[in-house]
């Protein structure tokens, strides 16, 4: 999608922006996208041809769409769950296999579509469906199929971590769509980086779970008033643009994000700090057994 440009020395530009520490762009994220619209595309000669055939001939060709389109759409979610499982440093394997799925489809849609009722024949479209399936695979891959460090997290705690960041990642993208109803490059870029402050948070409390209890009233209460807010400034800035608003927004997720980054921060030094106690702890105990650490 077309994006104005917007920057420093752009019309609409705000210096306050430059801070900002740059966002990586989704590029492989968005080209696997676009590889999914154009097999929407793939189903669309079936609708033609159906309709030129008898009643049985008609079924399968629009059955066999039906079935591809679905491939085409669990596809989608998979990919979703995979990037968010690649995002993480932490997280289970998805519980459903929609890639994989996804390819079992594609497979049987092709089997459908290939398939004649005059001739009879199944070891074609088998063979047919088979390779799609293969294809498929290779073009797109497997799901994760193996949980990422997992070994020695406690798995209720982590459950409330997931949840916990769940609940944040909705409130952000709310943030997201909210903020582009503004129609305003700059602003659109000073929330990706409050997002990016953001998501930190998310990861250094996936990694060690006990700073969730720290870090909660931030991923919870402070995420869902940023997006209320985001959400109320939009509709008055895509109405009317008003300065003023537009600086006590900006003032608003330059608070934000100071605070964010701060207990952040906090959250790693106390990681640090327990793992200094814990190597004191072990050097006095093996002094005690007569083991010298030089």
């Amino acid at each position: 999608m077309a994006q104005r440009f917007g920057g420093k020395y752009s019309p609409d530009g705000d210096t306050r922006t430059e801070h900002v520490a740059p966002v990586q762009a989704p590029v492989t994220r968005a080209r696997a996208a676009a590889r999914v619209n154009l097999l929407y595309l793939a189903p669309a000669p079936l609708l033609f041809t159906a309709f030129g055939q008898n009643a049985v001939g008609m079924a399968v060709d629009l059955a066999a769409a039906a079935v591809l389109v679905f491939a085409t759409f669990t596809l989608s979610e998979g990919l979703k769950a995979e990037a968010a499982y690649n995002e993480r440093k932490v997280a289970r394997r998805p519980a459903l296999p929609r890639k994989i799925i996804a390819a079992a489809l594609a497979g049987f849609g092709v089997v459908l579509a290939t398939f004649s009722p005059e001739a009879g024949g199944l070891l074609e479209p088998l063979i047919y469906g088979a390779i799609a399936l293969v294809l498929h695979i290779a073009a797109f891959g497997l799901d994760p199929l193996a949980n990422k460090n997992l070994d020695g997290i406690d798995t209720f705690q982590q459950d409330r971590v997931a949840r916990v960041v769940d609940e944040a990642e909705e409130q952000l993208v709310r943030m997201g769509a909210a903020i582009a109803r503004a129609n305003e490059r700059g602003l659109e870029r000073r929330v990706e980086g409050f997002q990016a402050t953001a998501r930190h948070m998310c990861r250094t409390v996936e990694e060690d779970p006990r700073d969730l209890t720290a870090a909660r009233k931030f991923l919870v209460v402070y995420l869902k008033g940023a997006a209320e807010a985001t959400i109320k400034f939009a509709d008055l800035y895509s109405r009317k643009r008003d300065p003023e608003a537009r600086a006590k927004y900006i003032a608003l997720l330059d608070d934000l994000e100071r605070n964010f980054s701060a207990k952040t921060e906090t959250l790693m030094v106390s990681d640090r700090s327990a793992l200094d106690v814990e190597i004191e702890v072990l050097r006095d105990r093996l002094q005690r057994e007569g083991v010298r650490m030089d």
